[in-house]
């Protein structure tokens, strides 16, 4: 017994002495271009595990692997040829939930559902009304889900499902807070919305006077709204992506599509109260170009985040200073991080053109290459 104590407590130091040589490695990107068959303009990326990918765009677009990328199925929604499907929600390889986004009233604000891995969709919610625009879809299980839209009659509109994207109903208008004149949300990469745990949920605004972020913890009965640093200067600028660690810690990235290269400071934004506050990133804590999508991902020791837009991806390690990865024009990524069984995370990103890209993170003693 006192041997196998000394060899638990040895094997316990190992794994700590491990971890923090890892931590103190740069990490390296292994960016591949990946041919999925399609031109489309990509926007809607859905990643369910290391084999299933979704993601969907323009020409009633969606493609799918269930092979970790090596095979695609490219696929027409029928009688959506014309839809740009922005938004995509994918449960496994057969289950997942589309949102088009355009003029309402050009029969362009749509959701369908697919149960057999796309063989067969069907349109489950259409709204007609002028100034619904479909902006972002996110679900906090199987089963519960929501849908922004930009506002009408001075309140930004919102639906939700309690049957996996089956109905739909919207949530009352008065629970809202009214939206400011001009202010909308941007459906540029499915994340200016965004779901954590059970219950709550955020989504980010533009082109008003100030950006701001609306929360609610109660899957949207009732809303609080934040203003922000971020303070847009026209309809093309504002915040287009969140992503929340937890109920408290969250990111904010933005800018201005128009002018993608132009800085719009700040362009990245933290909160850790639950988006009751924000504060301003600057200097080398932000990338400093437009960006339409954030996510983070964990690596031995040491939390990074990687955002993107059409000027290029962008990689901060741990807090350290951002540096560019990609010079591709790049609208959606998603990780998939294995740190639990101490594998790599997998970085996807979808954007114009059909691109495809996949990064296997590592990290290494020495420099990074």
């Amino acid at each position: 017994m006192p041997g196998k104590k000394r060899f638990r407590k040895l094997a316990v130091e190992v794994s700590v002495t491990l971890l923090v040589l890892m931590a103190a490695a740069p990490l390296r990107a292994e960016w591949e271009k990946i041919d999925a068959g399609t031109n489309a303009s990509l926007r809607g990326l859905s990643v369910v595990n290391v084999n299933v990918v979704w993601a969907s765009g323009t020409g009633g677009t969606v493609i799918r692997t269930v092979d970790g990328g090596k095979q695609w199925s490219v696929i027409t929604v029928p009688s959506a040829e014309k839809l740009d499907f922005r938004g995509i929600r994918a449960f496994d390889e057969n289950n997942a939930v589309i949102i088009s986004s355009g003029e309402a009233e050009k029969g362009q604000a749509r959701i369908y559902r697919t149960l057999d891995g796309g063989a067969t969709w069907k349109q489950v919610f259409e709204d007609t009304r002028r100034g619904i625009f479909l902006d972002a879809i996110a679900f906090w299980n199987r089963q519960h889900g929501i849908v922004l839209s930009d506002p009408i009659e001075g309140k930004f509109v919102l639906f939700t499902t309690d049957d996996g994207g089956a109905t739909w109903k919207q949530l009352p208008p008065a629970a809202l807070p009214a939206a400011l004149p001009k202010e909308g949300a941007f459906a540029a990469s499915n994340s200016c919305l965004a779901v954590q745990g059970t219950r709550n949920v955020w989504f980010a605004t533009g082109g008003a006077k100030v950006a701001r972020v609306f929360h609610s913890a109660d899957r949207g009965q009732t809303w609080s709204v934040a203003e922000t640093p971020m303070h847009p200067a026209n309809d093309s600028s504002g915040i287009f992506s969140l992503y929340f660690e937890d109920s408290h810690h969250g990111s904010a990235v933005g800018g201005d599509y128009a002018h993608p290269g132009a800085l719009l400071a700040p362009g990245l934004l933290r909160t850790t109260d639950g988006g009751a506050t924000w504060h301003a990133c600057a200097g080398t804590d932000q990338p400093g170009v437009y960006l339409s999508s954030i996510a983070s991902f964990w690596g031995p020791g040491k939390d990074s985040e990687i955002a993107l837009g059409s000027v290029g991806a962008f990689i901060g390690e741990g807090g350290s200073a951002w540096k560019k990865e990609l010079s591709e024009n790049l609208n959606s990524l998603a990780v998939t991080s294995y740190a639990a069984s101490g594998q790599s995370p997998i970085i996807w990103a979808v954007g114009q053109g059909g691109i495809v890209m996949r990064d296997r993170i590592h990290y290494h003693r020495g420099r990074r290459r």
